[in-house]
């Protein structure tokens, strides 16, 4: 991470927000959190209502994290690689994520938040460079910029595979936000 470096273009450009449909979907959440939790980009839900995982995804990712302990209100700040929708929802492209990066590294500097989770491949990816199944390195802490990092799966592919079922997602992901609660709350 660029720590002196500062957005080159403003929304409008990265967002081509000429399309009056794109949104800037920033965040939500405590700016004072000591977790950020980092997912791809927004949906349609997030697209409307101006906040990240807010759809169906972030329902559950907001019961995962209550089901722990964590009051995602106080204790979470929620964000994204990329600030607005790919078209036709789709992954974004490796040129849309360069471009949002150095606003994601400035939320990152001004929320300094001490536990990063990282929501799926695309985050994965774009904060650590990683080429990587995220089911290789869920779950596992990764020393990032004096930050402790964890990859997790994303919800969309919980919902797809909702097995509660031992060894199945769901379960490793209930274990990893065990995990992060008990690392928010040693810090």
């Amino acid at each position: 991470m660029n720590k002196n470096s500062t957005p080159d273009k403003d929304f409008s450009e990265v967002c081509n927000l000429s399309n009056s449909k794109n949104k800037i979907v920033v965040s939500r959440g405590n700016p004072f959190a000591k977790l950020m939790i980092i997912g791809e980009a927004p949906g349609a839900k997030e697209e409307e209502l101006g906040e990240p995982f807010v759809g169906r995804s972030g329902k559950l990712l907001d019961k995962l994290l209550q089901n722990v302990g964590i009051d995602i209100n106080q204790d979470v700040y929620f964000c994204n690689v990329v600030k607005c929708r790919p078209p036709q929802n789709r992954r974004p492209t490796k040129a849309e994520i360069q471009e949002n990066l150095p606003w994601l590294y400035q939320q990152i500097k001004l929320v300094n938040p001490r536990v990063i989770v990282l929501v799926g491949a695309t985050a994965l990816e774009a904060i650590l460079k990683i080429k990587s199944r995220i089911s290789i390195l869920r779950g596992k802490w990764i020393d990032w910029e004096d930050r402790l990092v964890m990859p997790v799966f994303h919800p969309s592919y919980l919902l797809r595979n909702p097995s509660k079922e031992e060894g199945k997602p769901m379960s490793l992901t209930n274990s990893d936000f065990l995990k992060i609660k008990e690392k928010i709350d040693f810090l």
